[in-house]
């Protein structure tokens, strides 16, 4: 047992100092270690970090390949420079779940959307911007995009300036329709019956001349007897006795009345043989635009047969509200593009009607067009441009495009500066044309202003700053009842057969 303590001893000692050379290594190992990850951390902060977005959705962001939960596509790695630190403040940021397609809603859990059930997704929260005390007003609302979001979305910044000349363009949605001047209705001259029909389908082209219809009449072999009656005793008695000679000219001029052409009386008057039916003629060359009887059909005195159009000038007939009416005069000349066909059209006013249409607060323009080609048919839509005649003086306007409004007024995004920062600003607007919209208050002349996009900044702000988008919207409209509180449960009815 001695032998065996002394042999631990000696090994002990002798082994003692690798032992504690060994010590001090692992020390001095986990000192550098604890230095080295402050070092790295800072390094990390400070550097790029990357992360995986989606390509349609950047507001997606998630630290590891994915599906956008949006529209099921791949994840993409991007890159993100840290930003630099601003002069002032910034509010800490926050994290809610909120619905990718309902931006107001937003809670602290995750959890399904109460308006499409969609699974809610976890996004920055920008915390709430402390209240103005009196004197101090309120910062304009901003959002912070980087160079691959701006690049994705198609965001486009211009020069907020003069736009030229105050003259614009109104358009008005019109029809086209035949024109009344251009158009003929054939009408029965004689009580009949309808014995043969030449034209039975509407878009027909007919030429003049052409036969329409055949109507057997009665009255008509009556007539055409007294006639030839008439024609008669003239021969018998010779023409110096008047009073034959103005019952011939009585007659034939009732036969006249009834449709007859002077080639149909010398034919009558020559053959002796009245005819049992009366054919009717088109007047004018053009395309039945309605055809009012069939074969066999008995028709009065007066009854539609045909009615014939001429296409070689049309009208277009639009609507416009009053106050639009005073920088119209007759005979302006205006330019009509035709949906479908890629060539404009140029007419004149030629109609202005004086009064409102019934139970509407619009009134009626009516321009003409020349169609030589016959390519304007009834029926197609159009766009009338009207030329505003305005001064010459510079005006400051900016596209459609870029002015978004609610019921509380009207906004524009300015580009702050180029590191991808927007502001949100309320401004006031005059004329409106139908491409630009004149800025008359809230916008510096000079601004960088996003003339497209500007939709897609609304919605990112919407959904990183929590806000209500539809809190301009009436919350009477049907499916605007979403921040209504749910009803309370009914107590379940008593049964009666229960005894108390």
């Amino acid at each position: 047992m001695n032998s065996f303590l002394r042999l631990t001893l000696r090994f002990v000692v002798h082994r003692l100092p690798a032992f504690l050379l060994l010590a001090g290594l692992l020390a001095f190992v986990v000192s550098a270690c604890q230095q080295a990850a402050p070092e790295q951390q800072s390094e990390a902060h400070d550097g790029t970090s990357t992360y995986f977005t989606c390509p349609m959705h950047p507001q997606i962001v998630r630290d590891k390949p994915g599906k956008c939960p949006i529209c099921s596509m791949d994840l993409v790695k991007a890159t993100k420079q840290a930003a630099a630190k601003p002069t002032v403040a910034i509010a800490p940021a926050l994290t809610h779940y909120t619905c990718p397609m309902h931006p107001q809603i937003s809670r602290k859990e995750p959890g399904k959307c109460p308006i499409c059930g969609m699974d809610l997704v976890k996004a920055p929260k920008a915390a709430p911007a402390a209240k103005a005390t009196s004197g101090t007003t309120t910062s304009a609302p901003e959002v912070m995009l980087s160079a691959q979001q701006r690049q994705l979305a198609g965001i486009r910044v211009a020069t907020f300036g003069p736009s030229g000349s105050a003259a614009g363009s109104t358009v008005l949605t019109g029809t086209i329709t035949a024109n009344a001047n251009q158009t003929r209705t054939v009408s029965s001259r004689v009580a009949g019956r309808v014995e043969r029909l030449f034209v039975r389908q509407t878009g027909e082209a007919i030429r003049a001349g052409a036969p329409l219809v055949s109507i057997y009449s009665e009255q008509l072999q009556a007539l055409q007897q007294e006639y030839l009656l008439a024609l008669a005793q003239q021969r018998a008695v010779g023409k110096s006795v008047n009073q034959y000679g103005r019952l011939v000219t009585s007659a034939r001029q009732r036969l006249r009345l009834l449709g007859l052409t002077e080639g149909q009386l010398r034919t009558l008057a020559a053959t002796g043989r009245p005819t049992s039916s009366l054919t009717f003629y088109s007047p004018q060359s053009g395309l039945v635009q309605a055809v009012g009887v069939t074969e066999g059909q008995y028709v009065g005195e007066g009854s539609l047969l045909v009615s014939l159009t001429n296409l070689s000038s049309v009208w277009v007939e639009a609507q416009l509200y009053p106050e639009e009416v005073a920088g119209i005069a007759m005979g302006q000349s205006v330019q009509v593009q035709v949906a479908g066909l890629p060539d404009s059209y140029s007419g004149q006013v030629v109609f202005l009607s004086p009064e409102l249409q019934a139970n509407s607060k619009v009134t009626l323009l009516r321009v003409e067009l020349a169609n030589p080609d016959g390519r304007l048919q009834p029926g197609m839509q159009a766009n009338v441009r009207l030329t505003n005649q305005g001064t010459s003086a510079q005006t400051l306007s900016l596209p459609q495009d870029a002015v978004l409004r609610d019921s509380r007024g009207s906004y524009v995004w300015q580009q702050v500066d180029a590191a991808g920062r927007f502001r949100r600003l309320n401004v006031t607007t005059g004329a409106e044309t139908d491409e630009t919209v004149a800025i008359t208050g809230g916008l510096p002349a000079g601004a960088q202003v996003v003339v497209s996009g500007a939709y897609l900044l609304e919605s990112e702000y919407a959904l990183y700053q929590g806000t209500d988008p539809m809190a301009g919207m009436d919350s009477n409209m049907p499916g605007m009842d979403m921040k209504k509180p749910a009803p309370a449960e009914k107590a379940p009815a008593m049964d009666p057969n229960m005894k108390m």
